[in-house]
């Protein structure tokens, strides 16, 4: 997977989780990536966008292991802007990546496919309380869309994560891989 060495920057502090779930998503022949939370990126000068390295950039990877591996992305935000933005730094894979604006929730209540990989990142940690409400939510709507060799990847481990991971636990998933800021869980 060379694609990935140039998401290895030292402030792409995320690089080692987004790495090792990728090598098991090739591994699994997994192709149908679903993230709550799309990389927002950051605006210069008010026109001129650029990555935003400590979002961990999970959109562009995402979008680029899809079109290597023959797979899907499907990236939902509630904020419009961070949909426009993500469009923008994927436009060279945008075959392989279908944007919803919606909550994460509705949209993984109505999302119609199984998930092989579930990556999610909606909401800022800023409020630890609300934000693992909110990912619990996830979980809990998106659990039934998973299969057996399904991954899920959490983001903001012990800010978001505080009752997904034991949630997940209860429900026959192991942790596999983690790092001070993802956690990666599997069946």
């Amino acid at each position: 997977m060379n694609f990935l060495d140039k998401y290895n920057k030292k402030k792409n502090i995320r690089f080692k989780a987004f790495e090792k779930t990728l090598q098991l998503c090739v591994s699994r022949n997994l192709k149908v990536i679903v993230e709550t939370g799309t990389a927002r990126g950051k605006i210069k000068y008010f026109f001129f966008r650029k990555y935003y390295w400590k979002d961990g950039m999970s959109t562009p990877i995402f979008s680029e292991y899809a079109a290597h591996f023959d797979g899907k992305l499907h990236t939902c935000d509630i904020s419009k802007e961070n949909i426009e933005n993500a469009k923008i730094f994927t436009k060279k894979f945008a075959s392989n990546i279908k944007y919803y604006e919606n909550d994460s929730v509705n949209f993984l209540k109505t999302f119609p496919e199984k998930i092989d990989l579930l990556y999610l990142d909606s909401l800022d940690g800023h409020d630890p309380v609300k934000a693992s409400k909110h990912q619990l939510e996830e979980i809990k709507v998106g659990l039934n869309k998973l299969h057996q060799k399904s991954l899920i990847l959490l983001d903001d481990k012990g800010l978001k994560t505080n009752l997904s991971i034991n949630f997940l636990i209860k429900n026959n998933f192991r942790i596999i891989f983690e790092t001070e800021y993802q956690v990666l869980l599997s069946k």
